[in-house]
């Protein structure tokens, strides 16, 4: 099967401690492991989540691309630090996908899409992204120059998928799956609001209806659900999840294909669910922390060799 890597967020955690880090999945042996501790001191730690943890994730070649909130950093297969971007509308960094010499990463806090030009290393592409009386409107900017965006965030931008057909963006506040095919933007589909991961995928729509607590897979058709687990508040760690500002057990997020029938979902705390869609069952739950704060943000298919065991 695959190995699955997870970037993951600690909520509420205090400067000086981990925030987050980077766990790898065996789903044919049924086991994970921490191979990247998170403790990046410059971030901001306002608020429960601020600028904690690792986001988004993609992969070009032999590197691997990870977010954190206002940085992108490269990463050899080995999870060494080999590179960081950034750029001034890149605050509250989601999702990321590569396509075609491109790292695209969806900028929440810009309602923006912004493109890394992967051979040149320069952001040169930028696309913001409105929703008022004038309707759905896809306005590109240069993301390195003085006349983008000014700081918004209303559409909570947090999923983004690319392929031949263009760039397919989510998030709590679109209300649906958006399209942009390089030259105008629509919404596909109506989604509940508070959505994460949404993306397409057989004939329908993938998704984490995360404040339904489920997983769901919507075609013209079909409303297939998967519920996100939950475990006995005894068996969490004290102190972790009584504050639900701070955060709750069963949050889901992350969402990765497997193959034509299956797909892996995250939640907190720190727990993946490998479903079956034909069969409409899941098939393999396991957790690698009992406090609720740990929560997954993205998962990946893992396309490299495993560390040797002298790197963990």
């Amino acid at each position: 099967m695959s190995i699955i890597a997870a970037t993951t967020v600690i909520r509420g955690s205090q400067r000086g401690s981990s925030h987050g880090g980077l766990y790898l999945f065996d789903l044919d042996h049924h086991r994970g492991a921490q191979v990247l501790d998170w403790t990046r001191p410059a971030i901001d730690w306002a608020g429960h989540g601020g600028g904690r943890g690792l986001r988004g994730m993609a992969f070009d070649g032999g590197c691997a691309w990870v977010a954190g909130a206002a940085e992108l950093y490269r990463l050899t297969p080995e999870f060494e630090l080999a590179d960081v971007r950034t750029s001034p509308y890149l605050a509250n960094a989601q999702a990321l996908a590569c396509w075609d010499g491109r790292l695209y990463v969806a900028a929440a806090g810009y309602d923006a899409v912004l493109a890394l030009d992967l051979q040149s290393g320069r952001f040169d592409w930028g696309l913001h992204i409105t929703d008022g009386e004038a309707g759905l409107r896809g306005i590109p900017f240069d993301p390195q120059g003085a006349l983008g965006p000014s700081p918004s965030g209303r559409l909570r931008l947090n999923s983004l998928y690319a392929d031949a057909r263009g760039l397919f963006i989510g998030g709590g506040g679109t209300l649906g799956l958006l399209h942009f095919d390089g030259k105008r933007i629509v919404c596909l589909v109506t989604l509940p609001e508070g959505v994460h991961d949404a993306r397409p995928w057989r004939d329908g729509v993938l998704f984490n209806d995360t404040e339904a607590d489920a997983v769901r897979f919507l075609t013209p058709d079909a409303n297939c659900v998967f519920e996100v687990p939950h475990y006995p508040d005894a068996e969490l760690e004290p102190g972790s999840f009584e504050d639900p500002s701070v955060a709750r057990q069963g949050y889901g997020r992350g969402l990765c294909v497997v193959d034509e029938g299956r797909f892996v979902s995250g939640s907190s705390p720190l727990t993946l669910s490998l479903h079956d869609l034909d069969e409409m069952k899941t098939t393999l739950r396991f957790s690698l922390s009992t406090d609720a704060r740990h929560a997954v943000h993205t998962l990946a298919a893992w396309p490299f060799d495993l560390p040797t065991p002298d790197r963990g």
